[in-house]
């Protein structure tokens, strides 16, 4: 009473009695529980751009797969970087790999493009070759003095470096080849190398110019061997001397007969241009916007399959555990006493087993029956459920002497009513946020397992993140996209499925209901 009679009368103003009315009602909207979640999860800024990210790679995951994306392995692309027609004008995803190269390695790589726009094998100049659409040098960045060798730092269309193959094709095929060639203008078949001691490597059909020794290219003059520099051929004193074979009049061979008796068995043996090849194949230019993995698949295509299964296995998980542990724990948690006491005992002995020992056993002995997936779930499942159900009896604990409780109990209800009408719904929230922060853990067994090579799940029409990385391990230092997006997303997902059960925990935590952040 003191604190009111030093309120200055001036702070009070008197009501106007014709304002009042007491018809008039303090009219509230009621807010729902699970309302009031979604407006205390909204409020939590982290959670709320983590459950965007991970809605974005769920889209990802879903739509890349039906986009069309090529799903068949190509050796002769494997390992590949990103490279993407319309961004490569702009300098990004260019296919370029960045690589210290010898002067006889940098005079190869220049030598594909001069050899693509020479298909009549009438000769090129360097300069042709160099503006020509098939040239893979995509620019000489540096050069610097090894011993008494200059060694060059070139970056290389990694795509166009793979040059020139040799093929055994159908005599229908190759009819087939020719008419496709006047129809487009692209040029597939090209001369054949000529097997003389100027080829210095016959199963390598990019050597199509004169060698000698340690792949140095020489012209002959007078009768004479002539080593050509990268100087001489920059400044244009001298031309890349062909080595192709030609029949009696000169003319370039384009084929050579290898077997079968007629039209449709008979078999050539052919040199193509690969890039030209695999447009004639699948009617589209080589183009990955991640890049491809090490045996030739799409990486995009890959960690969308990848991103689908490691997914499909945390939500099975996640929803078998929540069942098994809210029903374990709820028994637990109402009955207590001695039912209590034995069945803690059981969960004590499973949560003692290792993980990776059960999940290595299963893998051994359930595979080849079941297969990989339903083993790495039934390892998941021996043991998930256990903090599950450790949740749902701690929560029942706390609820089941409320007064609420007693009442039901007191009108006759049932204990299954009193456990799933009455109790249950109060401890959803803390049992559904640990179902979800579930998740995380379960990817990060799964890529681990993978990793590991414990679990195999790569094939081609199945994969894992973790196989991607455990693939790219010992090869990512020279191809780095290869580890880094697989990484990149397994990071997000872990982070993300981590605030994310964080937001939930908070929302659906009834202390916190009503209570403005």
């Amino acid at each position: 009473m003191e604190n009111l009679n030093n309120i200055p009368r001036e702070k009070f103003q008197f009501a106007d009695t014709r304002d009042i009315s007491h018809d008039k009602k303090f009219e509230t909207k009621p807010v729902g529980y699970f309302k009031d979640a979604w407006l205390r999860f909204c409020k939590n800024k982290a959670s709320v751009v983590a459950a965007v990210i991970i809605i974005i790679i769920v889209l990802y995951a879903l739509i890349v797969p039906l986009c069309g994306l090529p799903e068949f392995m190509d050796a002769y692309y494997a390992r590949m970087s990103p490279r993407n027609l319309a961004l490569r004008n702009i300098g990004i995803a260019t296919g370029g790999s960045t690589n210290e190269y010898n002067e006889r390695s940098l005079i190869l790589n220049y030598s594909l493009g001069a050899a693509a726009e020479d298909a009549e094998g009438e000769g090129v100049t360097w300069e042709e070759g160099l503006s020509g659409y098939y040239q893979p040098v995509i620019a000489v960045k540096s050069s610097a003095k090894s011993g008494n060798n200059l060694v060059y730092t070139a970056e290389v269309d990694t795509y166009l470096a793979v040059g020139f193959i040799y093929h055994s094709i159908t005599q229908q095929e190759y009819a087939d080849i020719i008419s496709w060639q006047e129809e487009t203008g692209k040029q597939v078949l090209y001369p054949l190398i000529a097997e003389n001691e100027y080829n210095i490597d016959k199963s390598n059909a990019n050597y199509w110019y004169k060698m000698i020794t340690r792949a140095t290219p020489v012209n002959i003059v007078d009768g004479r061997e002539v080593q050509i520099s990268y100087e001489d051929l920059q400044s244009g004193e001298a031309m890349l001397e062909d080595n192709y074979m030609r029949d009696e009049n000169g003319s370039p061979v384009y084929y050579t007969y290898t077997g079968g008796g007629t039209v449709e068995t008979a078999m050539y043996r052919v040199r193509v241009l690969y890039y030209n090849y695999y447009v004639y194949q699948n009617g589209f230019e080589p183009q990955y916007l991640f890049g491809t993995d090490s045996q030739g698949y799409d990486l995009a295509l890959r960690m969308a399959r990848g991103i689908q299964l490691s997914l499909l296995v945390a939500l099975c998980v996640s929803a078998i555990n929540l069942v098994l542990g809210a029903v374990y724990g709820a028994i637990e948690g109402y009955y207590g006493g001695a039912i209590d006491l034995i069945m803690e005992r059981i969960s004590d002995i499973l949560s003692g087993v290792p993980f990776i020992v059960v999940a290595t056993l299963f893998q051994i002995h359930l595979a080849a029956q079941l297969g990989a997936i339903p083993s790495l779930l039934f390892a998941f499942v021996m043991t998930g459920w256990i903090s599950t159900a450790a949740r749902t009896r701690t929560q029942f604990y706390r609820f089941k002497n409320s007064e609420y409780v007693l009442a039901a109990r007191t009108l006759g209800a049932r204990d299954r009513r009193i456990i799933w009408k009455h109790i249950f719904p109060n401890s959803l929230g803390t049992i559904i946020t640990s179902s979800v922060l579930i998740i995380p853990g379960v990817i990060f067994d799964e890529s681990m397992l993978s990793f590991l090579g414990i679990v195999n799940l790569g094939g081609s029409e199945m994969t894992s993140l973790g196989t991607l990385l455990s693939d790219a391990s010992s090869i990512w230092t020279r191809y780095p996209h290869l580890m880094i997006f697989p990484a990149l997303v397994i990071s997000l997902l872990m982070i993300c499925f981590n605030l994310f059960g964080n937001g939930l925990r908070d929302a659906f935590n009834p202390s916190l209901r009503g209570v403005e952040e």
